[in-house]
Parts: structure tokens; C-alpha cells; sequence
């Protein structure tokens, strides 16, 4: 399937490894000049690197953490020197730590809001103008299953991101006339350094082996399956695409049938 989006300009923020990564491969497979950043800017490079070499796009790496404000304006500066405005933004960043009411610090509150929520509204704010004026632009905002249901031991995360849920959905209401969709994708359990995180967190409380917690994870979805970082980015880039212009305002899971809720 032809997506249509060969040489449009794509953001995609944490990619040098996990969704974020998984996100840029299929954009560049399709052909989109890719900008990528990660904390560590040597990763990001080497990421770019090696996503080039695999797909022939344009890949270009950069260092920026995104809690950082003044990081995330350097990026957009440097993707707009490089490539050009961004006609696809992919929101992604790390995750808050995990932790319970009772456990979580109240300053860890605002750090989580400035890393998962206003990261997002940074980005898009940096990148609608363009868009706007080129009445044409894909906003896809990596969230998580827990905007539907939340997670036990992730307080911080359920609540970040429940927030950026009702931001995008919002979003996508004023936006849709200027030709731009804005949609999330809401990973369930896939192999990334995050899930590697949570499962060594749960080992330690549960006195569990890291391979018994992941057998666990794996017999609470349906497919029997932990995902992959590919499958995820087939969703991203298809979002992406002219296909999904008249898909705005939805939160897509990609999460193997893990969710039991109707709607």
C-alpha cells in the first residue's frame, strides 16, 4: 500500500531505540526524510545511522531530553535547518518511575507533567504553524493502554497521560480544518527498555524472577504475545497516511487484545 507520504519531513522524539524507533524505521521505510532525538545524542546519531542504512531515507540524529523546554525548542530549530518543518510529528517520551499514592513524592507530580504531558504540548505547539499553512500535517501522540485503564503502581503515568488524552482530543477538534488529524496510539505490553523497567520493578516487590513476571504479562493478553516495536510503527506510518486523513481525535490501541473494555 502506497501511503502517499514519500519525502514529507517526520519528528519522531525518543526514537533511538523501543516505539520511538519503531515509529521512525517505518516512516523512513516509507520513504519520509526522518528527524529522531534521545537524550543521548551518540545513540541518536548512531540510530539515524543505522535507520538510513537500512531503508535509503534521509535520517538525521539529534540530542534532547524531552522534560527539557529549552531542549525541545533547540530540536525543532535543528530539525527545521536540517530537513525542514515537520509535516509528521510522533510524540514520544520516556516514562514517569513507578510508584503508588503512597509512595510517590509530591515533587515527582510536576516532573511527570513536564516530561509526558507538556513535552507533547511543546512539540505540536513548535510544529501546527507549518502545518497550518500548508493545510496538511499528521499528529500522533504515543500514550498508553492506561488512558483506558489504568495501571496499578503507575500513578504518575495514568495520570499524565489521561491529561494528554483530553489535550489531543481537543486538538484534534480545532485542527481538523486545516487539513491535520491528531491521534494517539496507545501502546499495551511491547519489549522496550520501559517494560524492561516495570517488570524489574515488579520482580523486586513480588519476589518474582524477571522471566516468571514476564510470563505473567504474556498470559494477561489474549494473543499470548509480548509486541514488537515493528507492529506498533506499521500503525504509526498508516495514521500517517492519505488512507487515514479522515481519522482524527481517536486513541488507537495497539495491544495484542490486552484491553476489556468496550469502547
Amino acid at each position: 500500500m502506497d501511503l502517499g507520504i514519500n519525502g514529507k519531513i517526520a519528528l519522531v522524539t525518543a526514537a533511538s531505540r523501543g516505539l520511538g524507533r519503531g515509529c521512525a524505521e517505518r516512516l523512513a521505510a516509507e520513504q519520509c526524510r526522518v528527524a529522531i532525538c534521545s537524550r543521548d545524542a551518540a545513540a541518536a546519531e548512531q540510530a539515524a545511522k543505522e535507520i538510513a542504512a537500512a531503508t535509503g531515507a534521509e535520517v538525521v540524529g539529534f540530542g534532547a531530553d524531552m522534560s527539557r523546554t529549552g531542549d525541545i525548542s533547540g530540536l525543532l530549530e535543528q530539525v527545521r535547518q536540517s530537513l525542514g518543518d515537520p509535516d509528521i510529528l510522533v510524540t514520544n517520551a520516556g516514562g514517569p518511575p513507578p510508584g503508588t499514592y503512597a509512595s510517590t513524592e509530591l515533587d515527582l507530580y510536576e516532573k511527570a507533567f513536564q516530561l509526558t504531558l507538556m513535552s507533547a504540548v511543546r512539540l505540536i505547539h513548535g510544529t501546527t504553524p507549518a502545518m497550518i499553512e500548508k493545510r496538511w500535517g499528521r499528529i500522533i501522540a504515543i500514550t498508553s493502554i492506561s488512558v483506558k485503564q489504568p495501571i496499578g503502581n503507575l500513578l504518575l503515568s495514568n495520570m499524565a497521560r489521561a491529561g494528554l488524552t483530553g489535550f489531543l482530543k481537543t486538538l484534534s477538534t480545532e485542527l481538523a480544518a486545516s487539513g491535520i488529524t491528531v491521534n494517539a496510539l496507545l501502546p499495551g505490553t511491547h519489549r522496550t527498555s520501559r517494560i524492561d523497567q516495570l517488570v524489574q520493578d515488579r520482580s523486586a516487590r513480588e519476589g518474582k524472577s524477571p522471566d516468571d513476571v514476564y510470563q505473567e504479562m504474556m498470559a494477561e493478553i489474549p494473543s499470548r504475545a509480548i509486541g514488537d516495536p515493528a507492529d506498533f510503527g506499521a500503525a504509526a506510518a498508516f495514521l500517517a497516511g492519505k488512507q487515514a486523513r479522515y481519522i482524527t481525535g481517536q486513541s488507537l490501541l495497539v495491544d495484542g487484545g490486552r484491553y476489556s473494555g468496550l469502547l
